[in-house]
This record gives C-alpha cells, sequence and structure tokens, in this order.
C-alpha cells in the first residue's frame, strides 16, 4: 500500500468499488470480488452502483490483518447539498449563496429530475432542494423513488419547493417523502432558516 497522507482523500461515509481499491492497492475487479464473494459487505444504490460503509470496510480490513489508517476513517466530510431546478437562474444565485455563507459546503446542481436521482447516488448529498416542477421526472416522482429505495443510505433530507402551489399542496408533497415546503417566490432568510434546520438533522 502507498505510504501516503489519506487525508485530502478521505471520502465520505459510503465508499465506492475505487475507493477502496485505492486504500487496498488493488483493481475494482477484485473488490468486486469480494463483494460478491460475501466478504465485504455492500449494497447498491439505485444506479446499480456498489456502497460499501466506512464501518463494515474497517471490519473487513481488521478480519483479514490489513493495515487500518485512523486518519482515512476520520469524519471530515463537508456537509453537501444537491440544488434541483430547471432554472438555471435561480440555482447558481442558490449556489452563491451557500457558497458564501457557509465555508465547509459543497454544492452541485442538477437540472432535471432524472439527472437528480442519479446525482443523488453520486454525490451523495445531505440535502436536496428539490424544486417539483422539472422535465424528465417531476419532484414528486423523485421524492418517492428516494423515500422506497432500500439501498439508498442515508436518504438525504428534502426541501421541496415550487411555484405551482395550486398543483403541488403541501399535504401531497410532504406525503410524497419531502421533510419541509416552501413556495416560490422564496426570501433568502427563510430558505437559510430551512436549511440550517436540515442539515442540523441530516
Amino acid at each position: 500500500m502507498p505510504n501516503q497522507s489519506f487525508k485530502k482523500f478521505t471520502p465520505g461515509a459510503l465508499l465506492s468499488t475505487g475507493d477502496i481499491a485505492r486504500y487496498c492497492d488493488t483493481t475494482v475487479m477484485q473488490v468486486n470480488r469480494w463483494i460478491k464473494s460475501g466478504e465485504l459487505k455492500a449494497f447498491r444504490q439505485p444506479g446499480g452502483h456498489y456502497r460499501t460503509t466506512r464501518e463494515d470496510f474497517r471490519e473487513f480490513l481488521e478480519r483479514n490483518g490489513m493495515p487500518v489508517i485512523e486518519e482515512y476513517f476520520s469524519d471530515e466530510r463537508k456537509k453537501r447539498i444537491l440544488i434541483a431546478d430547471d432554472d438555471d437562474t435561480l440555482a447558481e444565485a442558490f449556489r452563491a449563496f451557500f457558497e458564501a455563507r457557509y465555508g465547509d459546503i459543497e454544492v452541485e446542481t442538477a437540472g432535471n429530475g432524472y439527472d437528480a436521482l442519479i446525482k443523488v447516488g453520486n454525490f451523495l448529498p445531505d440535502l436536496l432542494i428539490l424544486d417539483l416542477r422539472m422535465p424528465r421526472i417531476d419532484g414528486l416522482e423523485v421524492c418517492r423513488r428516494l423515500r422506497e429505495s432500500d439501498t439508498l443510505r442515508p436518504r438525504p433530507k428534502i426541501l421541496a419547493i415550487t411555484g405551482h402551489a395550486n398543483t403541488y399542496d403541501r399535504e401531497t408533497v410532504l406525503a410524497s417523502g419531502a421533510d419541509e415546503y416552501l413556495v416560490k417566490p422564496i426570501e433568502i432568510g427563510t430558505l437559510h432558516t430551512f436549511v440550517e434546520k436540515l442539515l442540523s438533522s441530516a
């Protein structure tokens, strides 16, 4: 195994097969063999990719007498927000606000419901700010799929937003799996309050 500092490479709570391969100085194919044989616990995300918790990976290393680098397992992951909105101007305004307001946060955007689902699986956000009227897959369906998924761990908190309150009423939206609901136009102070609340419980 390479003798180097892993601090800047430390991933989040969930590890990909690539993360594990780099740590063990082996191939992704070998990691997949460990998973399929049951030697390394893993689960599939909605996109079909394997993920392993750091706790399960650490147990695998200890069981097989492999080195455990404490720095790699330290929990210093930044909070992550995914903004899913087909209004690029609004999404970028939200991104700029969060990046200016928080010095220790990562922000990504998605322009439609399909991309939002893919990015949830890859980016693993703590909070999803989700516009309800979007192309390809609407926000209600995104909420339902995330709530019904038995492989996504942990599921992000969802702040649903809409400019069409007559179509997407609060009760329906929350019943579909959202944690909170706001109607556009949204005051930045109100957005900040809801984001703080959801991130603190993520």
